[in-house]
């Protein structure tokens, strides 16, 4: 019937537009995760109701165009950059850290970044110690744990308890900065936004730049990525890809932030249901 029609489209729209919300109400995150089907659902379902045409091809061209903006950046290249990173989510039952250590190792980077470390998988940090001698931990809830590893020496150290958040003061060849090992909780209904009103202004007081590598739980379009890029200015290495697909769905939910954005690429699981992300980013201004 027409008016189920437009009833559902109403809904879709909804979701839609509340997707681009976020700075109103941490829901507009979590509708923004699903941008992207929402928008195919309802471009069609539109375009075949009864609705006048062009109210029908203008919420079409608005939602193909905002699909057409988070897609395209699978597609935009990235300069390689000189400070190399390595970010996982261990994830909390692990059986394959040896594998793990060794994929690290080959990949050769400067910062590892790491979350969900437990006692499970406490023997790959201290594997990796001979090449990453600087190590510092924070824990996230009682059992499990952010950690960062450093080939560069550390100068200094921070840690917000039960925040999911672990800095250190690195001195690199280049000059020194803070890296960052961050596990944002699950966003709204749950505290993802609450944990960011908490961190951001501690990270945005940084003196040094931030290379942030993470867990964010949230897609790189969302109003609370787009934020911590703004308070810490940095950019997320890329292109896009998903490193984490529930119920078959492909979530980009993992990434590194840098001064100057990057490269990165994917790496395997090992034991995790998160992929591994090197990234190889800009800290310092090259000029």
């Amino acid at each position: 019937m027409p008016w189920m029609v437009s009833i559902v489209a109403l809904g879709l729209g909804a979701g839609f537009f509340g997707s681009f919300a976020g700075a109103l109400h941490p829901a507009g995150d979590s509708l923004a995760v699903f941008r992207i089907p929402i928008a195919v659902v309802f471009a069609i379902w539109v375009i075949w109701s009864n609705w006048p045409a062009w109210l029908r091809w203008s919420v079409a061209v608005l939602c193909i165009a905002a699909m057409v903006q988070i897609v395209a950046q699978k597609y935009v290249s990235h300069p390689s950059g000189p400070v190399s990173v390595y970010q996982k989510n261990l994830l909390f039952q692990n059986d394959q850290v040896a594998a793990l250590a060794a994929d690290i190792r080959a990949a050769d980077p400067d910062i590892v970044t790491l979350q969900e470390l437990t006692s499970r998988s406490a023997p790959l940090v201290r594997d990796l110690r001979a090449e990453y001698p600087y190590q510092a931990s924070c824990a996230l809830v009682e059992w499990a744990r952010v950690a960062i590893l450093s080939r560069w020496p550390v100068e200094g150290e921070l840690c917000l308890e039960n925040q999911g958040l672990v800095g250190v003061q690195v001195a690199s060849p280049e000059g020194t900065f803070w890296a960052v090992s961050l596990h944002a909780f699950w966003p709204w209904p749950h505290g993802q936004a609450r944990q960011l009103e908490r961190i951001l202004p501690v990270l945005a007081e940084l003196e040094d730049p931030v290379v942030i590598g993470g867990d964010f739980n949230m897609v790189p379009w969302s109003h609370a990525l787009r934020s911590l890029s703004a308070s810490t200015g940095t950019h997320r290495a890329g292109p896009l890809f998903p490193t984490l697909r529930k119920l078959g769905a492909p979530l980009p939910i993992d990434h590194v932030y840098a001064p100057g954005g990057g490269e990165a690429r994917l790496r395997p699981l090992l034991g995790s249901d998160h992929s591994g992300v090197l990234a190889r980013v800009f800290v310092f201004d090259p000029t």
